[in-house]
């Protein structure tokens, strides 16, 4: 039985990704890397958000969710996650609408455009648990991709 990990999103099978790997037994959390070449514009007011693609999907148990957070390297290099922090929850993965891909959405706030390497790490993945309150009743189903409980 399948507990959680990761697995290669559909559409990506033939692009040489990399399973996430923790980079030391006592790390909390596995590094992520780009699955494509990027350029990020230097941040002003108005700009959009950049995408990044990891052609990565996770699964884990339904009271379990995965954060994606920043780097602490990725601060210094002037990445920062444009929604702070990603939640993602259980019944995301092998949705319909994106199979469970998950992307990074960063701004740039340094002073120069960065070029992100296919191959960089560029955020990670925490796994945690949740807990519900007493009169929790939601019973409704996923039906779409990023940002679909909107």
């Amino acid at each position: 039985m399948k507990v959680r990990g990761f697995e290669i999103a559909k559409g990506w099978e033939d692009k040489d990704i990399h399973l996430p790997m923790r980079s030391t037994a006592g790390a909390a959390a596995y590094d992520i890397e780009a699955a494509a070449d990027v350029i990020v514009p230097v941040f002003r007011p108005g700009i959009t958000p950049t995408v990044i693609p990891t052609g990565l999907k996770a699964y884990c148990q339904p009271d379990e969710y995965y954060i994606i957070a920043n780097r602490s390297s990725g601060a210094g290099k002037g990445i920062v996650m444009a929604n702070g922090i990603g939640i993602i929850d259980h019944d995301y993965y092998g949705n319909p609408q994106t199979d469970g891909h998950f992307s990074i959405i960063i701004f740039n706030v340094s002073d120069h455009e960065l070029k992100i390497k296919k191959g960089d790490r560029i955020a990670q993945v925490l796994f945690q648990k949740f807990l519900t309150v007493d009169n929790d009743h939601a019973t409704g189903k996923r039906q779409g991709g990023f940002g679909s409980t909107d």
